[in-house]
């Protein structure tokens, strides 16, 4: 069995200031993705994950504090690439792969486009790319997992309040559309494909009391190539994680 978190961290530095690392041993994943870890390397204490017993493949933006993807495995990877080929978003650290043997895990930070319209038509051009590079890959790796952040909740049942947020970035009928045609092209959401009415999230805004009010999106997610469907044994969102504006998506899959 593997089991793989994939966590938006809001900054890797202020997690561990709130237990993340303890909170990594009791759970024990065999891989962890982390999203927004806002850090480089050389920025926390170096032991810190290879005390866990874990490999450590970073890939941060060039603007400090901003952005930036983790992948930790107990088990070092055969293979690491990071970024897309595309200059802009490679700058901002957003796309880091991972190939372990057969399969191959993709961490990817998407754009929010909630600071206003040029973030917003910035985040539609990574749409566009990401699903052509993923199809790319996915030719030559069939086993694929692309888990992150996708700043997009899908459906009304991944939201508190889908009537107030139409209009709002991340639920936008244009990103609701990119992630039905992403799903339609064979990609399946882990998490409901085992838990297919289940409400529940994983982010939260630090406003108004949302987390205690359970007012969230689920905009957090591992999608699998088809060859991976019928390895999904268990997925959920733990909620009682509690290190970020965010929780952890977790997966175990017959591997």
């Amino acid at each position: 069995m593997l089991r793989l978190i994939s966590y938006n961290v809001n900054g890797i530095r202020s997690a561990l200031s709130k237990g993340l690392a303890d909170w990594l041993t009791t759970e024990n994943p065999d891989i962890v993705c982390f999203q927004e870890t806002k850090a480089e390397k050389a920025n926390i204490d170096g032991d810190t994950f290879e005390n866990l017993g874990y490999h450590e493949h970073w890939y941060s933006a060039e603007k400090k504090g901003y952005s930036g993807v983790l992948i930790l495995s107990k088990v070092a990877p055969d293979f690491v690439e990071t970024g897309m080929g595309d200059p802009f978003f490679d700058r901002e650290g957003r796309v880091i792969r991972a190939d372990f043997g057969d399969l191959t895990v993709v961490n990817i930070y998407f754009p929010s486009g909630t600071s206003g319209e040029i973030r917003q038509d910035a985040k539609y051009v990574f749409l566009k790319s990401i699903f052509s590079w993923l199809e790319d890959l996915r030719a030559k790796r069939p086993n694929i997992i692309v888990v992150g952040d996708y700043n997009i909740a899908h459906t009304e049942i991944d939201i508190h309040d889908p009537k107030g947020n139409k209009n709002s970035s991340g639920f936008l009928p244009e990103e609701r559309a990119w992630l039905d045609s992403f799903a339609a092209n064979h990609w399946t959401d882990a998490y409901r494909h085992h838990n297919p009415g289940t409400q529940k999230y994983s982010w939260w805004s630090f406003r108004a009391g949302a987390r205690s009010r359970n007012k969230g999106w689920r905009i957090d997610y591992q999608f699998v190539s088809t060859a991976m469907v019928s390895k999904i044994v268990d997925s959920d969102l733990l909620n009682d994680a509690v290190h970020s504006d965010h929780c952890p998506v977790a997966v175990t899959y017959d591997i």
